[in-house]
């Protein structure tokens, strides 16, 4: 059946597909919307089910924080084309506040969250059948503290959330955010650490003495100094402020109030580090 350019940019706009994909779409429902979208839908299952090996190492992430609450997603696909689409920014987005509305515990539990009768697992399908790439909702992070901050990267790759123990000037907080973005902390403060990581970097560090030929007897204490280095670079509190490299992060808050400090933190990126 003939199918007019209106229905056919009506369709466009209900599902984002592209023009030829709307117009067989309507051509095969003979016009029935309802079932063209739904003709959409299965062809997105299907190209999500063959491209399912495919490596989806692009995307776009986002973070924010609202009062005692900050989330951030990763919506990843395929190609740097995909990534920067206005469209594929904005179902990121959509997850994002769906997140911050909603507050799920876990990635699945996001998933399942719907947003205008589809659950966010579908939608991420259904722009797979659009784009023909292989789409995944690859990462949802959160934290609560009595007061929270975001950062987003531009360019979209790369994004932190940050918590602290009361309320922070808003570029103070920022400039902890986004220390989290530049220097990539392991912990907050070393007594964090995992305790299998401190194992495993004093025991290079015995080694590295081992091999520069110092004294047997030595070693713990040598190890000892160079893990107290591992935790000043490594430590958010202890690392060097990338804007003041002459004061810690921790001074550099207390410097603005004796109190104030970061008590969690969370980084994701899509860079290669």
């Amino acid at each position: 059946m003939a199918v007019s350019i209106a229905d056919i940019t009506k369709l466009r706009k209900m599902t984002g597909a592209g023009m030829i994909d709307c117009k067989n779409a309507l051509a095969e429902a003979e016009g029935n919307f309802e079932t063209a979208i739904e003709l959409i839908r299965k062809r997105g299952q299907a190209i999500a089910a063959k491209r399912e090996d495919r490596d989806a190492s692009e995307g776009c992430v986002l973070a924010a924080a609202k009062d005692d609450f900050a989330a951030l997603v990763a919506l990843k696909c395929e190609t740097d084309f995909v990534a920067t689409n206005k469209d594929f920014i904005a179902l990121t987005q959509s997850i994002l506040d769906a997140a911050m509305q909603s507050r799920p515990a876990s990635l699945d539990e996001l998933k399942n969250i719907s947003i205008d009768g589809r659950t966010i697992a579908e939608l991420v399908t259904d722009r797979s059948g659009i784009t023909g790439e292989k789409m995944e909702l690859g990462e949802y992070m959160f934290l609560s503290a009595p007061s929270t901050i975001s950062y987003i990267h531009p360019g979209n790759r790369l994004a932190t959330i940050v918590g602290f123990n009361k309320e922070a000037e808003y570029q103070v907080a920022r400039d902890v955010a986004m220390q989290v973005a530049a220097m990539n902390p392991i912990a907050v403060k070393r007594d964090e650490f995992p305790a299998e990581l401190v194992a495993k970097e004093l025991e290079i560090a015995k080694d590295k003495a081992r091999e520069e030929g110092k004294p047997e007897a030595m070693l713990d204490k040598i190890a000892q100094g160079r893990i107290n280095k591992f935790y000043q670079e490594n430590s958010l509190l202890e690392q060097a402020f990338v804007k003041e490299n002459k004061m810690s992060i921790k001074q550099y808050l207390e410097s603005k109030d004796k109190e104030l400090t970061a008590v969690s933190f969370k980084r994701y990126t899509l860079n290669a580090e």
